[in-house]
Formats: C-alpha cells, structure tokens, sequence
C-alpha cells in the first residue's frame, strides 16, 4: 500500500513519525514522509534506513531570533487555550498554505495518510477526497473518558471527569477552528464542529502513541482508539554519538543529573546565558554533578569542569542510562525516553501539555514536585534536585517501569494495527 505520512513540530513531534515511517517501509509499504520542523532544518538531511521518501516543507517555520521572543510569550502565557491558539499563530499558521498544499499531493498520491493529530492540513485533505486517515496521538490528554481528565485531577468522579472534559472540548474548539475551518471553506466542506474529535481524533483509526505504563486504554473509549505504544527508533544519525569529552567526564566521579530544555532553551546568548548560569548554580546548590544541553553554549562564555559539563547536543537514548535523573521540560518524547532509560525525572515545565506530563510522573512516582519555568529560581531547582537524591525509592520505581517498558515495541504495535484495520 501507498501510504502518505505528515507530521509538524519540533524533534519530540518528528522522531516518532521518522519511527513508524521506517516501521512500515520494512513490512512492505511504500511511505511518504512530509516534516515541517517549526524552528530547523536539519531533518533536510536524513536519510531512510530503509528508502522512506522525505520531504521537507517550510522549515523552519520561524527565524531562530524570533524563538525566545514567541518561546517567553508562550510560557509567561497562564491560559492553556491562549497558549496553543499562540503557538498555532506564531508556528503554524505561516506554514499552513504550504503545509496544505502538501497534504492535498499526499492524498493524491497515496492510498492511507497518517498524520499527527495536530496536522489538521492533512485531515481535511483527506477527508475531501474520502480516503483512510490515521490521527497519531502523541499525548494521553486527547481522548476524553469519564475515567480521566486532562487537569490530571482523580478525585472528581466520572461525571466530574465528562465535564471537564466538556469544557476543554468546547475551549479548544473556540481557541482554534479558524484554522481548520478556513481551509474546509476553500474545498467547500462544511464548518467542524468540534476540533478535538473530528480532527485530532480519526474515526477510521487513533493511534494513542504513549507507553501503556502512563496511558493504560480506558473502557469507554470508541473501538477506532488504540494504544501502541511509544513510538521509539534506534539512535538516529542526526543525534550522533557520545564525544570522548563527555564519556572522559562520566569518568570522572558519581553519575550525574543531565539539564535540557530541548526546544524550549533559549536561542539568544542573553537570556541563555542566565538560562545556564541558573542551571549551573542549582547543580552546585544541590552538590551534584551535572550535563547540561544548550546548542550554543560556547558563546555564552561558560567553561566545563570536573562538575559540570555542557554540551550542544547528545543522543538521550545512549546519554541518559548513565545519568542520575534528568531535568527537562516535559516533552512527550524526552518524558519516554527518560523513563525508558529508567531514570527519575525533574520537570521543569513551559506549556500545559508539559504540565500534564509532570503531574503524570508524579502520579506513578518516578518524579517530585512539578515546577514551571516562568517562576524557576535556583532554589527551587536545588531543592527538585536533593529530593530525587534523597528519596531513592524514585529511581528503584523508573527501573521497574523502565523494565515494563522494553516489553513493549510501539513501533511493530502500530504496524499491526494499521494492517489489521486496513486489510494489508
């Protein structure tokens, strides 16, 4: 089967699709994968292990001068409705044209399409053409149910529950259907009337790309939902290696804690110099050693030492299992990957899905308290810090769930599902 692929975002949005897209190129299908990448374009140079066909449409989306700018608006933003209609203005929206014009040639030259929920480009396109749309879910906070809510609040009831979920329905569909309804209004589709579940949730297919450890399927939920699983790939080339520098430092004493706010650190060397200043004296605060991520870190005039060590990029699948716990900001991918290696997490979170993911971790005791990055200080992050070293039990709790983790293959999961449901 012809299959078109079409994802947007930033590395934690990408690397799944990159991973299914490889899964199902190996089981015989011929796959397209179209990237918009909303702040690089080094996914230009990928290259498929096993002949996906990638395309790269739009990328970046913004200039990296204007990622702090867009980055700060959007975490100082309270209102979780303001701050996805925020990130839908600022790093979609001025792709959407060329983003649709892509998902329009998709349908035309594929028999299934497969997008990210938020690729409602896609949907819509697909949908006109009335062909099979699988929607990839990338966060348990998605799907409603009487037996959840997306505030993470448990003590409510199933009717507490469907009202929450009644009122986010109804805000996110205020806070964005004029993007997907002005690109129905140029096929002559009549308005959604519910972006959560028209477009972010495919009738033919849901595929909720989250480990069963966080996001067991709940009983109510329509038969078209299913989860897979994580959506993890062998290191990619892109994310290269280890450095000699860095194993040499890992070498050198106790495991360390490892910093990354992936995306989300700032690009321009003031605020990321501050940015790093904060996380270094934290780590000393706290007396651990410590790797922190930032991609130009050099500039801002900081030196490694046996306690410290920056670095501008590293592979979290190799880095993290030698690492103490990871500080980051709460992506679903870093999220997965940091308890696949079996590590505690430190959530230092800029958005509300993160939040989700902070409380998640929390809830089933692999991190402490959830801390967010408009009012981090270096004592607040300190003392996140002394509580994972102090309280052992979370590191014993990430192996266990590490552990059931492995069992699980996301990728060869969401292959069968796809076959099954289309008759491959």
């Amino acid at each position: 089967m012809k299959i078109g692929m079409q994802t947007w975002g930033s590395h934690g949005d990408i690397r799944p699709f990159l991973a299914l897209a490889e899964g199902l190129q190996a089981a015989g299908h011929e796959v397209t994968l179209v990237i918009t990448c909303f702040d690089s374009e080094s996914y230009a140079n990928v290259a498929s292990e096993h002949g996906v066909r990638i395309q790269l449409v739009a990328s970046p989306v913004i200039a990296v001068e204007e990622g702090e700018r867009i980055a700060e608006m959007v975490y100082r933003t309270r209102d979780p409705m303001k701050q996805v209609a925020t990130i839908l203005k600022v790093c979609f929206e001025p792709a959407e044209d060329a983003m649709f014009i892509a998902s329009q040639q998709l349908c035309q030259d594929n028999d299934l399409l497969i997008g990210h929920y938020f690729m409602h480009p896609l949907q819509i396109a697909a949908e006109k053409v009335q062909k099979p749309y699988v929607s990839v879910v990338l966060a348990n906070i998605v799907v409603p149910s009487a037996y959840s809510n997306p505030l993470g609040i448990n003590a409510l009831g199933q009717w507490g529950h469907k009202l929450i979920w009644w009122l986010t329905k109804f805000s996110v569909h205020r806070a964005i259907q004029r993007y997907p309804n002005r690109l129905r209004r140029q096929l002559n589709m009549q308005p959604t009337r519910d972006v959560m579940t028209d477009i972010w949730m495919s009738k033919d297919l849901t595929l909720q790309a989250v480990s069963a450890q966080f996001c067991p399927r709940q009983p109510d939920w329509p038969s078209s939902v299913k989860v897979c699983g994580f959506l993890d790939t062998p290191n990619l080339s892109m994310e290269g290696t280890i450095p000699a520098e860095l194993s040499t430092f890992l070498g050198l004493g106790e495991a360390p804690v490892y910093i990354t706010f992936g995306s989300w650190m700032p690009r321009d060397l003031i605020n990321q110099t501050a940015t790093l200043h904060l996380l270094t004296q934290a780590a000393k605060q706290a007396g651990c050693r410590a790797i922190i991520q930032s991609a130009t870190w050099k500039e801002c005039g900081l030196r490694s030492d046996e306690d410290v060590f920056y670095i501008s990029t590293a592979p979290h699948h190799l880095i993290f299992p030698h690492c103490r716990a990871i500080v980051h900001h709460g992506g679903a991918g870093t999220t997965q990957s940091a308890t696949l290696a079996g590590k505690p997490s430190i959530i230092v979170a800029h958005i509300s899905e993160q939040e989700y993911w902070g409380r998640e971790l929390r809830r089933i005791g692999i991190a402490g308290k959830l801390s967010k990055r408009r009012n981090l200080s270096v004592r607040i992050l300190a003392n996140q810090l002394r509580y994972v070293m102090d309280h052992p039990a979370l590191t014993t709790t990430a192996v266990g769930i590490a552990a059931a983790m492995k069992q699980e293959n996301g990728v060869a999961e969401a292959v069968k599902l796809i076959q099954q449901r289309f008759g491959m």
